[in-house]
């Protein structure tokens, strides 16, 4: 009975060092990821109303949503004219999330529909964008254009013809490529053509005033450094807020309407800023980030 009772110590002893040391090892997994990864998305559109987001359409005040041009449907934030009369005339808006970003992975689910408006420009047709590091739209005038920011330009196809997306446009704002100031108003990505209403995934790397990469389905279209104030294509503008060569170090972002039908059923980010200074984890979790889209392209 002694040489029993003392097996059985043995074995609880045994299972509790076994289960000890198993959930130890859980544990300690557990938190590695937690240390190393910090993938965590915000959803900046909640899927039923504006809530968050303020328009800016030129020649109209601030907050005015002239023509109910951006609107939720079906879960999606619609961009439309139909309270327009078939007069455009020139005015660009801009929906903006209010919050200031400066390091973070942002992506837009997107995809043109219907018609352009009659009186819209013709390079605008399925035209439309994300602008990134944008300013402050309470600083931008009644009849400005364009918010000074990055624009992640997208494009929708013919049918036929080659015409990328996410490419590059800067109103009153200019980058760096290889290793030289970039001047241009617009440069195109290499990615593929998108053609006819199918929805596209646009993710965007925006790291400060280091780096922004444009990314499609997991891969980097085009990339560019030290986005900064500077050059055209915003009129008219406050002097005091187009302070040329300023770095765009953070900003806010916003949803273009520049005259063609487009809706949006996500837009959604990942702020990379609290582990920022933490290189090592940041770019774990850019690396996860993009694998994750390679793999959602796959589906």
């Amino acid at each position: 009975m002694r040489i029993y009772g003392i097996l059985i110590l043995g074995l609880i002893f045994f299972s509790a060092c076994k289960e000890q040391k198993t959930t130890s090892k859980t544990d300690a997994s557990e938190v590695k990821a937690e240390t190393t990864l910090d993938v965590k998305w915000q959803q900046l559109f909640n899927g039923k109303d504006l809530e968050g987001w303020i328009p800016k359409i030129s020649k109209h005040e601030l907050g005015e949503n002239y023509a109910n041009t951006f609107s939720v449907k079906d879960g999606k934030i619609v961009v439309n004219y139909d309270g327009y009369n078939d007069v455009y005339d020139y005015q660009y808006g801009h929906l903006f999330y209010d919050k200031s970003f400066s390091a973070y992975f942002l992506a837009v689910e997107y995809r043109f529909v219907g018609e352009q408006i009659a009186s819209g420009e013709g390079w605008a047709w399925r035209n439309s964008g994300a602008m990134l590091h944008g300013q402050d739209p309470r600083t931008m005038l009644k009849d400005q254009n364009f918010p000074i920011s990055i624009e992640a330009q997208f494009l929708g196809g013919n049918g036929k013809d080659t015409r990328t997306t996410s490419n590059l446009c800067t109103p009153g704002t200019n980058v760096v490529m290889d290793g030289a100031l970039f001047t241009p108003h617009c440069t195109n990505s290499n990615s593929k053509t998108y053609h006819g209403d199918q929805w596209v995934r646009a993710t965007f790397l925006v790291l400060k005033d280091s780096i922004v990469k444009h990314i499609l389905e997991g891969e980097t279209v085009l990339q560019y450094t030290k986005p900064q104030i500077g050059g055209g294509s915003v009129d008219p503008f406050d002097p005091a807020i187009k302070q040329d060569g300023k770095p765009l170090t953070e900003g806010f972002i916003s949803l273009q309407s520049e005259s063609h039908p487009i809706e949006f059923r996500k837009v959604e980010i990942v702020d990379l800023d609290p582990i920022y200074q933490d290189k090592e984890k940041l770019n774990a979790t850019v690396e996860a980030l993009i694998a994750a889209e390679k793999e959602k392209a796959k589906q």
